[in-house]
């Protein structure tokens, strides 16, 4: 049996990050309720390079988190399909995973810098139907948050990261589970 499925392994390179970041796919961003209790929400996002920005509706829950207490968390990745073995295309699984602490850059307001990376979301996210999207909502506050990850971990295929194994457990070495050794 091929290995080929597996695709590449191992962590994505800025280039790739980059890449995949610039796609679609949308953001789980993980913030503490005032109870301690962790609060998920998809949310859209825009990357410039170093930074994760978001942007929430003034009444967004998960934005009264993070004025509260910043720590947060979020992963990024894409629904994929099963690897199209008759014409050998491979897996390739992407995902993200970042934490740090956020910054609110904006209280919620009417027309203000958050609008310029909302207008690249609605673009991103929604095509061509995403500048009348946004017209019409203009009029509605918004905040304006900022990640700078202090951690970042990406993944890409499919596989076990090394540190996860544990050799001499009963079957195949790692290199063998992941057909690195022939």
């Amino acid at each position: 049996m091929s290995e080929e499925y597996r695709g590449k392994m191992g962590g994505l390179d800025d280039a790739e990050r980059d890449t995949f970041l610039a796609g679609d796919a949308l953001a789980r961003l993980a913030v503490l309720k005032a109870d301690g209790s962790p609060y998920v929400v998809p949310v859209w996002y825009h990357w410039d390079g170093h930074s994760l920005w978001f942007i929430g509706r003034e009444r967004s829950e998960w934005c009264s988190c993070i004025q509260r207490d910043p720590r947060v968390a979020v992963v990024i990745d894409k629904e994929h399909g099963r690897p199209d073995t008759s014409s050998g295309t491979m897996s390739q699984i992407p995902k993200i995973m970042s934490e740090g602490m956020a910054e609110v850059i904006e209280t919620p307001n009417v027309g203000g810098k958050w609008v310029a990376i909302c207008e690249k979301m609605a673009i991103r996210y929604l095509g061509e139907n995403g500048p009348s999207y946004l017209q019409s909502t203009l009029n509605q506050p918004r905040w304006l948050i900022r990640l700078t990850p202090t951690k970042f971990t990406t993944w890409k295929g499919v596989g076990w990261a090394k540190k996860y194994w544990v050799e001499g457990s009963g079957g195949p070495t790692f290199d063998e589970a992941h057909g690195l050794k022939k």
